[in-house]
């Protein structure tokens, strides 16, 4: 499904008794932190240190009447999943990424008691705290944690929904942070997240591509890589969850240019963390870069389009009450015999 979205606009979206924990503080990053020593000798390929600081400088950027239609968008949808179970979750964990419209929208999900807010950026956490009051929130409890999502800070089966919204494709151990998630659900608790797909910013990159090969003669990765829809169902059953549902959408966004890409970007903290990338973008490559995005992807109207897509993934934690499919083998039937019983009439 595609989905024309109209060129973004930056303004603001939380609830009764809350307050911040803020591990980062004396002493308590060895716990969450992904770069401490006990994790060195894992395969790292985001920077979740940049990461954070660009999630800061998203918070300082967005503005005091937030409202994104791109994320108020993805996480409308992602809630369309939530709002089609007739099951309560009166504890529920959201986890990083578009923060603020998945919260504004959860308060008012009245099946909802306790809500645990967790970023890996203080600035971002203290942002929804300071938006709460815009939010009739006074019937739920608000807990609000600065935590890598890497390293969950959860008590093992204590919440009854996880629901990530455009956060999870920066960690580096992505079926490990899934498996985290699924144990500090309670059993039959679902798992809810959004994470955007290999074929976002294609035209971007498409363009880097062509700037990089014709002003520098190499290219270096500028656009951060991403899971395939075709990786998502494994990433659920190796995770361990149980009814895997897996769907996708496509939203194309218009700019003026390829620079208000960039600064859309940027105020979403979705710029690139690569570990090992070039941090030195020449002035005339970017410059050609954009330059090319325009040649190759304008409109008529002048616009330029960005392609994001959005993966959607739902998940259950195991509980005896869920459907479950037979042993291999056990079938007192074959299709053999279906065809030969009913035929092909067509």
């Amino acid at each position: 499904m595609t989905r024309l979205l109209a060129s973004y606009m930056l303004r603001s979206a939380s609830a009764c008794r809350s307050r911040i924990t803020h591990p980062f503080a004396a002493g308590a990053a060895a716990s969450f932190c992904t770069d401490n020593s006990t994790s060195s000798s894992r395969v790292k390929i985001f920077d979740r240190q940049l990461k954070r600081k660009q999630r800061d400088r998203a918070a300082w950027l967005i503005p005091p009447n937030f409202d994104d239609p791109l994320l108020n968008t993805v996480a409308d949808n992602l809630l369309d999943r939530l709002r089609d179970c007739k099951k309560t979750f009166p504890t529920a964990l959201c986890l990083g990424g578009s923060l603020l419209p998945i919260t504004h929208s959860l308060y008012t999900h009245r099946a909802i008691e306790k809500l645990i807010v967790l970023d890996a950026s203080y600035e971002m956490v203290q942002l929804c705290k300071n938006a709460e009051g815009a939010s009739n929130s006074d019937n739920i409890e608000t807990l609000y944690v600065v935590a890598d999502e890497e390293f969950l800070p959860i008590k093992e089966s204590s919440v009854d929904l996880v629901i990530s919204c455009l956060g999870l494709h920066w960690t580096n151990d992505l079926p490990g942070a899934m498996i985290q998630s699924r144990l500090a659900l309670k059993p039959d608790g679902l798992f809810l997240a959004a994470i955007l797909g290999g074929e976002t910013l294609k035209e971007l990159r498409i363009a880097c591509t062509v700037a990089q090969m014709e002003r520098e003669g190499g290219i270096s990765p500028r656009v951060s890589p991403l899971a395939q829809v075709r990786d998502a169902g494994n990433l659920l059953t190796r995770a361990g969850f149980t009814l895997p549902g897996v769907d996708v959408d496509e939203y194309t966004v218009r700019y003026e240019s390829a620079l208000e890409l960039i600064e859309h970007l940027r105020a979403m903290g979705e710029t690139n963390s690569l570990f090992q990338m070039n941090t030195i973008l020449k002035r005339d490559t970017a410059l050609a870069t954009a330059a090319i995005y325009d040649s190759m992807f304008a409109a008529e109207d002048g616009t330029v389009p960005a392609t994001f897509q959005v993966i959607y993934m739902t998940g259950w934690r195991e509980h005896h009450s869920q459907q479950k499919a037979k042993a291999r083998g056990s079938a007192t039937i074959s299709f053999k015999d279906i065809q030969e019983q009913f035929g092909n009439h067509s």
